[in-house]
């Protein structure tokens, strides 16, 4: 048996996508429906743009698209995985179930007027698609609905399921949905994330996986200049545990990432502190070494504890595993990539991404012309650590592979307001739509080729969990945490709403906020 699965695993790292695909003409057919849907795609990109909805609080986000894809006949669950904003959507009959995702949630504080090469925030301090979330699920429906007509019309056997990333910013949910076995019956998984490339990649991703843990220390509060011996100062607990940590990461390896903040330090200076808490994301590369940093901040916290005479509870805010992305089904859209190829940028495009640049005093790169190679881990190589991202959870549940593509400027900084900028603009319609195109045509090959979900399921069980297996630090009692974001969008989501993209009266978002593109000379 040992044997076999050792041959099954050669077999696959040296095999080459040569399996019989959909055919020309069905892709083309899928091609087409994705242009028929250009509109109905920028009027999605544009409408999540102006919601900028953070984690947990995706409720507009999530009404606007269920309703879209009721209406083409999709079936609606929601509040799925105890989450109020997750939901799934489920199309046909028969052969292979394949589900499609990605990100939904924006980050806080990065508000921004798109189509502005400069910094200039809607709403000071309000939240913004500062990541580009608000691309990847409509490019996902695009993909759906043109595959979805392809299918009705030539008979093809095949089930859909879309479910977004809700609070993905947070690494809180997908660890939830794969508890609650959303992807018990999928037999693949497609995944999208936005970047400036457009490729796949194979293997372990070199992303870390993460435990996102809050600690809240308790002790007793005093009068802390008529008699501070008699408290004992939650704050201390929190500080201590801080400068241990700070010590500790000395003698950390390189592929681990911890930070923190501090999310409660009292009530007001002349009060010892009876309760305060720290939040901490503890990131290391495999389920070992995550369990062990873990591990290791319990105990600094216990300590920390211990040494200011307080007690110390924790609860678990979010977790990721790892990314390993399936080479089968990386290798199948890689294929359909390069069929389509990189959107025809304008000179209009390129000034805007240039004006950009120029403006964040970024390294000036044009938009790229050429399609990525695909990445491969030997392309890669060793991993010294880094960002995280809860489709790992997913990824070991079930084969995935994860779609980049080009709705974004090169060289902006991610996670900040520079990252905002084209996502609501000609750029990220664009590269939503080629990589529609691609997502469209590898959809029919998954229905029409039953060997290239064979040959992901094989390389899932022999390569891809030969050496680890999938753990997670969440048991059964704990639940998601909800309660996030919550304050925020309650003082900000009136003042957004005049923002809110109404496309009955405006072709785009950029005109309705009375925006020129792209605003610069045109060379």
């Amino acid at each position: 048996m040992k044997t076999a699965r050792l041959l099954a695993a050669a077999l696959l790292a040296t095999a080459s996508p040569l399996w019989a695909a959909a055919s020309p003409a069905l892709k083309n057919a899928a091609i087409a429906g994705v242009d028929a849907r250009a509109k109905l795609s920028q009027e999605m990109v544009d409408t999540l743009f102006s919601y900028a909805e953070p984690g947990f609080q995706e409720y507009r986000t999530a009404d606007y698209l269920t309703g879209i894809l009721e209406k083409n006949g999709f079936k609606i669950t929601r509040g799925v995985a105890g989450i109020p904003t997750a939901w799934t959507a489920t199309w046909g009959e028969g052969g292979p179930l394949i589900a499609l995702g990605s990100d939904v949630d924006a980050l806080l504080g990065l508000s921004q007027l798109p189509g502005s090469p400069e910094i200039k925030p809607m709403l000071e301090g309000a939240p913004g698609h500062g990541e580009g979330h608000n691309s990847g699920l409509p490019m996902m429906i695009t993909a759906a609905l043109a595959a979805k007509e392809v299918m009705e019309k030539n008979g093809l056997k095949g089930r859909l399921m879309i479910w977004p990333g809700v609070a993905e910013e947070l690494l809180a949910t997908k660890a939830y949905y794969v508890r609650a076995g959303l992807f018990k019956d999928v037999d693949a998984s497609l995944f999208a994330h936005v970047g400036r490339d457009f490729a796949m990649s194979w293997g372990p991703s070199g992303n870390n996986g993460l435990v996102s843990v809050e600690y809240t220390f308790k002790g007793y509060t005093a009068h802390a200049a008529g008699a501070p011996w008699f408290g004992r100062s939650a704050l201390d607990g929190v500080e201590v545990m801080n400068m241990a940590w700070n010590l500790r990461r000395e003698h950390l390896p390189l592929s681990q990432r911890s930070h923190y903040i501090i999310t409660n330090g009292g009530d007001q200076p002349n009060i010892v502190p009876g309760e305060a808490s720290v939040w901490y994301f503890f990131r290391e590369s495999t389920f070992e070494t995550i369990r062990a940093l873990y591990e290791m901040g319990n105990r600094t916290a216990e300590a920390a504890a211990m040494a200011t005479d307080t007690k110390v509870s924790r609860r678990i805010l979010g977790t990721a595993a790892p990314n390993y992305n399936n080479r089968p089904l990386a290798e199948a859209m890689q294929a359909n990539i390069e069929k389509v190829g990189m959107p025809k940028w304008t000179a209009a495009d390129q000034a805007f991404a240039k004006a950009a640049q120029q403006a964040n005093k970024a390294k000036l790169e044009p938009l790229p012309t050429k399609v990525s190679p695909i990445s491969t881990p030997e392309m890669r190589g060793p991993s010294t650590g880094g960002g995280s991202d809860d489709i790992g959870d997913v990824m070991w549940a079930v084969p995935t592979a994860t779609i980049r593509y080009p709705s974004n400027i090169p060289n902006m900084v991610g996670h900040n307001v520079q990252s905002a900028i084209a996502m609501a603009t000609p750029i990220a319609h664009k590269g939503v739509i080629v990589a529609a195109k691609a997502v469209a045509m590898t959809l029919l090959d998954l229905v029409t080729t039953p060997k290239i979900i064979a040959d992901a399921k094989t390389y899932f069980t022999t390569v891809q969990q030969k050496d680890e297996k999938y753990w997670t630090v969440l048991s059964d009692t704990d639940q998601p945490a909800i309660h996030l974001n919550e304050k925020t969008m309650k003082e900000f989501r009136p003042q957004m709403e005049r923002f809110y993209y109404d496309p009955s009266k405006h072709s785009s978002y950029l005109e309705q906020l009375g925006i020129a593109y792209p605003g610069v000379p045109v060379n």
